[in-house]
């Protein structure tokens, strides 16, 4: 079963207790909501800030979200993203998990898919959840490219069968239903979108949570010497979408 975590901060307030039951996700770059989801909700997913707070250029304060970690991951349903560099090397990464102090059992660290597929296999074995980030060329989730290099993480991390360890696409909620087997996903699509006329949070959130992606994976072809060969990215598009290269 997929969870959905749905990102805050929700406002105002009486939508978000109107999710009460749903599992959310709390940044440490927005972390208002973090009392109120951690007493209406399923589970609570802590993420790091690291993609807002590079997006938008400002410094990280990684001694301050240990502080803020330890305090809420008392709740045994409560779980961490271990700090990452965006645009880093895995240097820059594993150092980070290595300075990592409050322990593995809730808490994540991030592949990022312009990283080596081998870092992917080795955070595996070490981690029982590994979250995955859309970064480098595959910045744009969903895209063709992005389509091409996750096959090939998959192929290559499961073979034809179950993932070896809980994976988190994250901002994935748009790949929820895929064929992927992801164990959980999150997005902001609610916190954003709910005040959208004809739009309401609740059936928003209860039409993501219906959709589950799948068990285990299926090998399908790699495409990457299509690009190299100048093909139509809509062929290839068609291709990924289908598993097919007929």
């Amino acid at each position: 079963m997929t969870i959905h975590y749905h990102g805050t901060p929700i406002t105002p307030r009486s939508v978000l207790n109107s999710l009460a039951g749903r599992h959310f996700c709390v940044s440490f770059a927005a972390p208002h909501d973090v009392t109120t989801c951690h007493q209406i909700g399923q589970s609570v997913m802590l993420d790091n800030g690291a993609f807002s707070l590079w997006r938008s250029g400002k410094t990280t304060d990684w001694p301050g979200y240990y502080r803020w970690c330890e305090r809420w991951l008392g709740y045994r349903t409560t779980w961490a993203v271990i700090p990452d560099v965006i645009d880093g090397d895995e240097d820059d990464n594993d150092a980070l998990i290595g300075q990592w102090p409050c322990g593995g059992d809730q808490a994540a660290p991030v592949w990022h898919m312009h990283e080596s597929i081998g870092r992917l296999i080795r955070l595996a074995e070490d981690w029982p959840r590994v979250c995955l980030g859309s970064s480098g060329s595959y910045a744009v989730v969903g895209d063709v490219r992005w389509h091409a290099r996750m096959t090939e993480a998959m192929n290559a991390l499961c073979g034809s069968g179950p993932a070896p360890c809980w994976l988190h696409m994250l901002r994935g909620m748009a790949l929820s239903g895929s064929h992927y087997p992801f164990s959980s996903v999150d997005s902001t699509d609610v916190a954003r979108n709910h005040n959208r006329p004809a739009n309401n949070a609740a059936a928003m959130s209860a039409r993501w949570d219906s959709l589950q992606c799948a068990g285990k994976w299926s090998r399908r072809p790699e495409q990457q010497q299509l690009f190299a060969e100048g093909s139509d990215l809509r062929q290839i598009h068609g291709m990924l979408q289908s598993g097919s290269t007929s």
